[in-house]
């Protein structure tokens, strides 16, 4: 009964995500989407090798760097990559251990897929597949290298990752902080920095997501981790709104997403995942750049959200184990 609904609704979601976009004049907060400058330049390669904590393993910044490559710093932590993971396929499938690191944790310009039901991941995929799945600003390199990948990835092969990854247990990568003020940050890679100055500025109703050890980061060590600081006050104002709904500016989250936000079958958990990732889901959501199967489930949860409410729940979501 619902299914069949449920596919009447998505023409509709697409024309409600347009038509909202248009009329609300809300554009995407650029701290949620950070786009590399058009002088953007990586450092060459030194040719020396590089090393993180607690591995014996020592990689140039060029293997780092290639994206048929998954760094694998620390291969106990996890089951044996399989090729699709570890090498992906050339010339247009990227290794899916490159972009989401190792074992999946990913980074704020990505996802954290750790322990993803694996009919999702194969869903998500097919949805970027399809067009279904876009961002609100797609120059994102991480966006554009999805959309590749999808188009040519098969089935096995969406199949055998998906696997993998669900076969990890979920972890946080992060740790949130509520502030006033937050480092001063600059984008590099699709994603924030701290600048080294030790400057602040003031949070501005924004999430500042940086690494607590960029080079490690860089090295793309699936154990690298990111201090989140985010307004005071968000964690509790969002609980309510979670919890409750807010009387009727969204839907309780734990109907879909599960007790704890961890989950709830093929639906998947966002505790503990990165909330730029989640503030930009919500707003691609809303404005209708995601209209894949499960987004118009959503609409009801997110069509009424301002970006200080999205702010409050993604930080909310992060703040939680997973």
């Amino acid at each position: 009964m619902t299914r069949p609904f449920l596919f009447l609704m998505l023409p509709l979601a697409l024309l409600l995500g347009a038509e909202t976009s248009a009329r609300s004049g809300e554009e995407p907060p650029a701290w949620a989407y950070p786009v590399n400058p058009p002088d953007f330049k990586a450092p060459p390669d030194d040719g020396a090798l590089r090393h993180v904590r607690n591995s014996t393993v020592a990689l140039t910044l060029t293997q780092v760097r290639d994206r048929f490559f998954s760094p694998d710093w620390h291969p106990a932590d996890h089951p044996a990559q399989p090729e699709i993971v570890a090498r992906g396929r050339k010339p247009e499938v990227l290794a899916c251990g490159f972009c989401h690191r190792a074992d999946g944790p990913g980074g704020p310009e990505n996802a954290n897929i750790t322990g993803l039901a694996a009919a999702y991941i194969v869903q998500q995929l097919n949805d970027f597949k399809s067009g279904a799945r876009r961002s609100a600003v797609q120059e994102r390199d991480p966006t554009r290298n999805k959309a590749m990948l999808a188009k040519a990835i098969t089935d096995a092969e969406m199949e055998t990752a998906a696997a993998f990854f669900a076969s990890i247990k979920p972890r946080s990568i992060v740790t949130v902080v509520e502030s006033e003020t937050a480092p001063r940050s600059y984008v590099t890679g699709w994603h924030l920095a701290a600048a080294k100055t030790g400057e602040t500025e003031p949070i501005a109703g924004r999430i500042i997501e940086v690494p607590e050890d960029l080079e490690q980061f860089v090295s793309r060590d699936a154990r690298a981790r990111f201090i989140v600081y985010v307004p005071p006050g968000s964690i509790k104002k969002a609980e309510d709104l979670a919890a409750t709904g807010g009387e009727g500016k969204t839907v309780q989250c734990a109907i879909c997403h599960g007790s704890g936000l961890k989950g709830l079958g093929p639906i998947p958990g966002i505790a503990g995942r990165s909330p730029s990732y989640l503030v930009r889901q919500l707003y691609d959501l809303k404005h209708g750049a995601r209209t894949g199967i499960s987004s118009a489930l959503m609409r009801p949860a997110v069509e009424k959200l301002t970006i200080e409410d999205m702010v409050v729940l993604a930080a909310f979501a992060a703040s939680l184990t997973p």
